[in-house]
């Protein structure tokens, strides 16, 4: 089973193969920032992907619709948008 690691001295979490990463995320006590609840409106729940990229599902329309007009960088994730099918290290502007 996939691991999310944290870039800052939290513990890995374990998670479901194609698990939901905003949800995982929530499920193991992080705050994500989002004001849509995670129905791919608002943006908020932007992720750091530090390692393991290629762990995750590719981008979908909305994810890349909200991340061209929102401009966000290519090295963060939509988490809302996001499934985890590998090992991954995050990180959060507000962690």
């Amino acid at each position: 089973m996939p691991l999310i690691s944290f870039k800052k001295n939290r513990p890995p979490y374990e998670v479901s193969h194609g698990a939901n990463l905003m949800k995982s995320l929530l499920d193991a006590g992080l705050p994500v920032a989002s004001s849509c609840d995670g129905d791919g409106v608002c943006a908020k729940c932007k992720i750091i992907i530090v390692e393991g990229g290629e762990n995750l599902s590719g981008e979908n329309e909305t994810e890349v619709f909200l991340k061209e007009t929102n401009n966000i960088p290519s090295g963060m994730r939509i988490s809302c948008q996001t499934e985890v099918f590998g090992d991954i290290t995050v990180d959060a502007t507000y962690w």
